[in-house]
Formats: structure tokens, sequence, C-alpha cells
């Protein structure tokens, strides 16, 4: 499983000060805490970036780079920063990778990014006319990003499918589709198609004592499906594997020896797929 370290986000406070300031101190600590947590991949995340987007990403890269032998992820709906980016990015490391295309006609131009610079693309699977309702429709705007990136000269490998995780406490049954779409995604092609999540979306909005919960066990249930990235944070997906062997038995229906644990696994579960209503009290209920 590869994870996209999800820390350096200009939604952060002292990123976002970080960036304005170009101090590199913070930046670098926190890219290298993510390389040694797990990331194999960082993500730069500054946001529109319409003033100066194209410096600021090329800051970010050569700064996270200086330190860390890893590829970045290039998060931003600015194309001139991104190919900016892309033009002074250290290949050594890996292939850099953008965030994202879409079927959003806007975002029709990061596949020809990808096609010229050999990069890989995140391909979210919304486009124009709104979210997504299920997975099968998920399912067939993948398939048409699919075929224009065949259009536009990006290899099918070089492609990440996204279903969009979004916030289980305002969209609760949008949790059992993305899974649903994950599984959906390896049957469009052979070899079957990449797939990434966003995945602290789903905890979005929830108390911070939930947020790790909601995460670790919607890790599991989509890498069961067959997930093989997440935009995350390496250092919480690295302890989700000494709870894993305990979620997979309560999914199959075991009895374990920690009631508390099991209680709160089984409540969590239910949730994600949607046999119990979401409440931020759900554990306590």
């Amino acid at each position: 499983m590869l994870i996209i370290g999800e820390k350096l986000s200009i939604i952060a406070k002292r990123v976002r000060e970080a960036m304005m300031a170009k101090d590199k101190g913070p930046i670098q600590e926190i890219a290298t805490r993510q390389w040694k947590e797990g990331s194999g991949i960082i993500d730069a995340n500054i946001g529109p970036a319409e003033d100066g987007g194209e410096d600021l990403m090329q800051w970010m890269v050569t700064t996270i780079q200086e330190v860390v032998p890893l590829p970045v992820c290039l998060d931003t709906t600015n194309f001139r920063a991104i190919e900016a980016g892309l033009k002074i990015h250290n290949n050594q490391w890996g292939k850099p990778l953008i965030n994202s295309t879409s079927n959003d006609p806007e975002r029709f131009p990061i596949l020809e990014l990808g096609a010229k610079y050999n990069c890989d693309v995140i391909g979210l699977t919304v486009g124009k006319g709104g979210l997504p309702a299920d997975a099968e429709e998920r399912a067939g705007i993948a398939a048409e990003i699919m075929g224009r990136a065949m259009e536009y000269g990006l290899p099918l490998e070089n492609l990440y499918l996204d279903p969009l995780v979004l916030q289980i406490a305002t969209t609760q049954d949008q949790a059992r589709h993305v899974i649903e779409a994950v599984k959906l995604f390896q049957h469009i092609n052979e070899p079957a198609m990449k797939t990434v999540v966003g995945l602290s979306n789903i905890s979005n909005g929830c108390p911070k004592a939930l947020r790790p919960i909601l995460n670790k066990h919607m890790f599991v249930l989509l890498q069961e499906a067959g997930l093989t990235a997440a935009i995350a944070d390496a250092k919480e997906m690295a302890e989700v594997q000494e709870d894993r062997p305990l979620i997979l038995d309560v999914m199959a229906g075991k009895e374990i020896e920690d009631k508390q644990k099991m209680a709160e696994i089984k409540k969590t579960l239910d949730v994600i797929m949607g046999r119990t209503l979401y409440a931020h009290s759900y554990l306590e209920m």
C-alpha cells in the first residue's frame, strides 16, 4: 500500500504560515517525519494559489526534496503551478504525482501535463454535474476518464482512480459506495486500475477523538476492497496494522477477547457500512 503523506497542506495554520514566509524549517521537519513514518510520496497542497502559485510550488518541491528522497504529489488547481513544479521535480526519487484531473472539462489539460512529463495523475471520479450518486456512477465516470487519458497519451498505468471519499457526518451512505467503487474499478481494465483515496475526508467534521478510529476502520475496509494508495497520515496508517487482525476477525463474525475493543470495532463498521445511523456519540450508544 502506497501512503501519500498528507500533512503539508495549506489548510494547516503552521504549514500555511511557513509557505507564506518561505520558511523551510517547518516544511522540512514535517516532510522528514512523514518519510520516516512510512510515506512513499509527500503531498504538497498549496491550495488554489492564484497569485504566485508557480513560485510557491517550485519552492515547496525543492524544499521537500532537499531533505527527503521521495517524489512529490503536486496538489493544486493551478495548472501553471503544477507545470512549474514538474519542471524542477527531481525524478531520481520517482515519478511525481498530480492531484488531480476529473470529468470537469477545465481539468482535462492535467492529462496533457501527465503525458508530457511522464508522471502519474489522480483521476477524481466527479464532474461538473455534481457528486456521483453511487459506485456505478463512479465507475462510469472512471471509464470516461480512462478513455480521455488514452486520447491525451497518458498510459493507464500512470492513472490512479479516486472514488471520492466524503464526510460520514453529512453523507453517511456514500462511504459504502466508495468501498464498492474501489472493487468495481478493478474490473474495468486488465490489469486492474490503481486506486487512491483522500482517506481523512471520511472523518472531517467529526470529534477529534473519533477521527483516527473512523480513518483506521475505513482504511482496512478499503484495503480489503483492493485499494492501492491513500493520501493519509503515515503514522496513523502504521498504527492500524496492529488493529487490522482484530478488525478482520470482527468482520468475519468472530469473537475477540477485548470486549470493549470488539464493541468499538463493530459499532464503527456498522456506521461506515450504513447499518446504523452516524452520530458523534455512536460509540456511547
